[in-house]
């Protein structure tokens, strides 16, 4: 077979190709040269950036005409701020994905005020993780075990963000469930905020999801200078295998409901990625389908391993589906956890 012959079956074979699959081929166009932001709702240095900045490293091959990947931060109001960006500001056109806490949805259900977004209208991309919630108090506080804490005269300070933040709606619903003496000190831009105050003595320390406590307090927790005295989880962690679960210490039905609903079925979604309303369908799944290849990528998985961060995915339809399942919660049990989590609209 001459050349001639060969170049045109390969364009042939080639224009065969896109004309099966039209969305990649525009797709490919369109990010072909560009910049796709992820903007993280919480301050460097936590959890929440460091698993971002991670991603940030690898999506880009995913993507048809592989765009270079940046990691902005947009911290305040608990993500707030970063979820009425998306809603009304940030151009919908597949280039701007916001990283933003999923338990954030208890918020909309209870008319907070502030929240101008709808999350039942956000396109969600996945989670790379599912997460566990601990509760991490500095050895210099001298609450170094739930019994300890549970005996203490004076209420705990714990640091929290804001509503809707499982560092803020966790030790809400610890108060109720488990009648741990909390204080809980709100304002905080982010759990590396958080640790300072706890590390300069302004508050005992915090509970936020045990995958960003391991990393980001390693070497404290090592030292002994930090101890996991509790955890909120369905069932123990086998990295915790020797903390106490509050669960096993709610001794009403309430309580273990207020659990259920206030930590336990937001931790699934905690670390939720999504492109705003009204992105065009084919570039939301370009980016879901990127986003899951790199859940899988080797290169990925092997950073993630060697930082000690946890992967656990949840693809975008799978977090769709569950922010839907909060907006079917019968009207009293709202009513009830936006009573136990504090919010006076």
């Amino acid at each position: 077979m001459n050349t001639k012959i060969r170049v045109s079956l390969s364009l042939v074979v080639w224009l065969f190709i896109l004309a099966l699959n039209p969305a990649r081929s525009s797709a490919q166009e369109f990010y072909k040269g560009k910049t796709l932001r992820i903007i993280v709702g919480y301050a460097s240095g936590g959890g929440f950036d460091l698993y971002s900045r991670a991603i940030s490293r690898h999506m880009g091959r995913h993507i048809p005409g592989n765009p270079t990947v940046v990691v902005d931060n947009m911290p305040g109001a608990g993500g707030i701020i970063l979820g009425n960006y998306l809603q009304s500001q940030a151009k919908p056109d597949g280039l701007t994905i916001g990283n933003i806490i999923g338990s954030m949805v208890h918020q909309q259900l209870f008319g907070t005020k502030g929240i101008e977004f709808d999350m039942s209208k956000f396109n969600w991309v996945g989670v790379p993780v599912q997460d566990v919630t601990a509760c991490a108090l500095t050895k210099a506080s001298g609450i170094t075990s739930l019994d300890k804490w549970l005996a203490a005269k004076e209420p705990i300070k714990i640091g929290g963000e804001a509503p809707g933040t499982n560092d803020s709606d966790a030790p809400r619903i610890l108060k109720l469930a488990l009648g741990l003496p909390i204080q809980l000190i709100e304002g905080y831009k982010g759990t590396s905020q958080i640790r300072l105050a706890a590390e300069a003595g302004e508050v005992a320390g915090g509970c936020w999801t045990w995958e960003s406590i391991k990393v980001t307090w390693r070497k404290a927790l090592d030292a002994g200078l930090v101890n996991v005295v509790l955890q909120i989880n369905r069932e123990r962690h086998s990295e915790l295998a020797q903390v106490p679960n509050a669960i096993e210490y709610a001794k009403t039905d309430e309580g273990r409901q207020l659990l259920q609903l206030g930590v336990h079925d937001p931790n699934a979604i905690l670390r939720a990625y999504t492109l705003p309303p009204a992105t065009p369908k084919d570039r939301v799944e370009i980016v879901r389908a990127a986003f899951m290849a790199t859940m899988k990528d080797a290169e990925f998985l092997s950073e993630m391993n060697k930082s000690n961060f946890a992967i656990n995915p949840l693809s975008g339809e799978q977090v769709e589906k569950n922010i839907a399942g909060f907006f079917k919660l019968p009207a009293a049990q709202v009513a009830r956890l936006k009573e136990a989590l504090g919010v006076q609209n």
